[in-house]
């Protein structure tokens, strides 16, 4: 068996795994269809991620110059759909031919714990099944902006993450929703998702296209998902009279430019980080990590969300060598790019 890796900087590697059997709660899943998770993987595949040092868990800092965050080999790949093809003595709900939703790297199988897989039915699509990650940062990122029914939310960059801001933003009763990104594709699908506006911020003033779009109020929460620096200083002129901004991107060290004595002086926005994985949740001990994936699993047990278009392109497993940089890294090409095994 073999498995997708950033061997090094800039270096992706076959790797021979053994296929082990699952012990205790444990289930063994054969993937059928795979897909990735394109921002923080290339932060890892250019090094940028590995550049602040090791993550000082108990001191909460990063230690420039002790270690990394993440040694290579690093596994590509994020979620997998597949069948249950073994079980552990101690699994206790799902059998052997269940057809489950799990985090995965790109390889053919997995062992991984009970409590880790979801079950879903034959007819969910399986695009739609692996957006559980992204549409858990979306939904931790509109939860952490607060976004009630009736407020104007704008969302900068429509990746997978964007777009299922945009659809949640939706189902949660925001009106109106202002959507930002170079690929007129990705505009277009934002607009057949939810969003009621969207525009290249290339090609306008995107603080005054969201007060417009607003009756000139500004957004009542505006969620920054490029990492681009320019699109922080739209989200800060678009955001309303103490609205909120919510960073959730995971940028590069930015260039010195950023302007927080314009409007982000005179209107006294909340600028708040969000982070799906860091608990404890903001509303803690209601929410956690578990509440919002079991939460994001409800929406797409019960269609509420749509991933058929997000991802894509398609491309066989064994392709990936020869097509994953050129797919992952062409904004136009490849929104989040899916794999069948």
């Amino acid at each position: 068996m073999k498995r997708f890796v950033c061997s090094k900087h800039e270096t992706l590697a076959w790797l021979e795994y053994e296929e082990a059997q699952p012990t205790g709660s444990q289930v063994q899943v054969r993937n059928d269809f795979g897909a990735e998770k394109h921002g923080t993987m290339m932060q890892f595949f250019k090094g940028q991620g590995n550049k602040r040092g090791s993550w000082d868990d108990a001191a909460g800092v990063f230690r420039p110059g002790e270690g990394i965050v993440w040694n290579y080999p690093i596994d590509l790949g994020n979620m997998a759909v597949g069948h249950v093809a073994a079980t552990g003595p101690e699994v206790r709900q799902l059998k052997k031919g269940d057809r489950v939703l799990c985090y995965s790297s790109f390889r053919p199988t997995i062992i991984v714990n009970e409590s880790d897989c979801w079950a879903i039915d034959e007819q969910i699509s399986w695009k739609t099944a692996v957006c559980l990650d992204p549409a858990s940062y979306a939904l931790t990122a509109l939860r952490d902006g607060n976004v009630r029914i009736g407020d104007g939310v704008a969302v900068f960059s429509l990746g997978a993450i964007g777009l299922m801001c945009v659809q949640l933003a939706k189902l949660a009763g925001a009106h109106p929703i202002v959507a930002f990104d170079l690929s007129a594709r990705r505009r277009d699908l934002a607009l057949r998702l939810g969003a009621t506006s969207a525009y290249d911020p290339r090609e306008v003033d995107a603080g005054l296209a969201i007060r417009e779009a607003t009756n000139g109020i500004g957004a009542d929460v505006v969620v920054e998902y490029s990492g681009a620096m320019t699109a922080m200083q739209g989200a800060l002129r678009g955001v309303a009279f103490g609205g909120t901004v919510v960073a959730g991107a995971f940028p590069p060290p930015w260039p010195a430019g950023l302007d927080l004595g314009a409007e982000a002086h005179m209107n006294r926005p909340n600028i708040v980080f969000s982070r799906t994985e860091s608990d404890p949740n903001r509303d803690h001990p209601r929410w956690n990590i578990k509440l919002t994936r079991e939460t994001v699993i409800h929406l797409i047990r019960n269609g509420l969300i749509d991933g058929s278009e997000i991802v894509d392109p398609v491309i066989p497993f064994d392709d990936l060598m020869e097509r994953y940089v050129p797919l992952v890294t062409d904004h136009d090409a490849s929104i989040k790019l899916g794999v069948v095994f």
